[in-house]
């Protein structure tokens, strides 16, 4: 039995498409992280924390850096079975799970990244399909 599973990432939500014995199933997952902001240098919200050595910004990235690990690993807790794996999305989300999926070492089993934009997940269960035809 080949379990395939293809996935579209941002940092809101993931769609997952599995393929299991001709049986097509799409779960999504949403990371309740709230959108990340980054400052230019010169914003006046670089509250210096004297006693920690950090920025308030520089603490909001390790909260959502935090926050990131913590939505891929639920996602890899959803897709650790498969045989092949295949992200695709729209930003940086797709590079950093297929990173993730290293340190997890699933590496082997990922048959591509890919860059699309944003999809209906009907969309995303037709490209899946037409990726992983059977």
């Amino acid at each position: 039995m080949k379990r395939e599973v293809g996935l579209w990432i941002d940092h809101r939500r993931t769609v997952i498409v599995t393929i299991e014995n001709e049986v097509e199933v799409i779960r999504e997952i949403r990371s309740n992280i709230e959108k990340h902001v980054r400052f230019s240098s010169g914003a006046t919200s670089k509250t210096f924390n004297h006693s920690k050595g950090s920025t308030a910004e520089d603490m909001r990235d390790r909260q959502f850096g935090g926050h990131l690990n913590d939505y891929y690993d639920g996602i890899i807790s959803f897709i650790r079975g498969a045989d092949s794996i295949w992200i695709f999305g729209p930003g940086e989300a797709k590079v950093e799970f297929g990173n993730r999926l290293k340190v997890a070492e699933l590496e082997e089993r990922i048959v591509g990244i890919d860059t699309v934009g944003k999809m209906t997940d009907q969309q995303i269960a037709a490209k899946v399909r037409d990726t992983f035809p059977g």
